[in-house]
């Protein structure tokens, strides 16, 4: 049975209830993408997308910005050749000062956007994240 009977293909949603070993699991199982972050040690925006950028294997040259990251979710992916899915997860994600709501909701559009642009390829992109 599949952990994702009640989740869209294309979502980002809390991690509520799933347990970061059981969506790495249902990756392996789906034979798709598990990309996690781990943001509790960041402070500020550049730190938080250092982390995804490392965590993720994006390109050296990743600006560190929320355009240079959206990017990378979709164009540099897509032109890589076809894709089996992702299940992302991002837990901790910081709440301070130079890491306030306003950039939490930015970051979330960034990935919601990513979502949208892989449901029109038919392909689920699915991101759960928590915060601090």
């Amino acid at each position: 049975m599949s952990l994702f009977k009640t989740v869209p293909p294309n979502v980002v949603q809390s991690i509520r209830a799933f347990r970061v070993s059981d969506l790495q699991e249902e990756a392996a199982r789906l034979g798709q993408h598990f990309l996690y972050a781990y943001c509790a040690e960041a402070m500020t925006k550049q730190q938080v997308l250092a982390i995804i950028a490392g965590a993720f294997h994006f390109p050296r040259h990743f600006g560190k910005n929320f355009d240079a990251l959206g990017d990378c979710l979709t164009d540099l992916t897509h032109k890589s050749g076809p894709q089996p899915g992702f299940i992302v997860v991002l837990e901790q994600l910081p709440n301070t000062q130079k890491f306030d709501k306003e950039a939490r909701e930015t970051l979330l559009d960034v990935f919601r956007d990513a979502a949208d642009f892989w449901a029109d390829k038919k392909i689920a992109f699915r991101v759960f994240y928590s915060f601090q």
